[in-house]
């Protein structure tokens, strides 16, 4: 996962996948809660997927904040990148 593009990828994946979202809702503007309807419980599921996916340790401060898609890519992306 060296760029945003195959962030998001895993990051669709994971989300059809794990919580049987419909692909085509899942873009960078997508809000996470209002649009993809997942809840606080999912969140934290969303988190482990993606501690497992890039090794690394994800603070649950860093995520408070995070509201779309696209700021899940972002944060992913800081952390890839660390």
């Amino acid at each position: 996962m060296n760029t945003k593009e195959d962030i998001l990828a895993v990051l669709t994946k994971i989300l059809v996948d794990e919580f049987e979202l419909d692909a085509e809702k899942i873009h960078l503007d997508a809000h996470l809660y209002q649009d993809l309807d997942l809840d606080s419980i999912d969140a934290v599921d969303l988190v482990v997927k993606l501690r497992e996916l890039t090794g690394r340790k994800i603070e649950p401060e860093a995520f408070k904040q995070v509201r779309t898609v696209g700021h899940v890519v972002d944060e992913v992306f800081q952390l890839a990148q660390a």
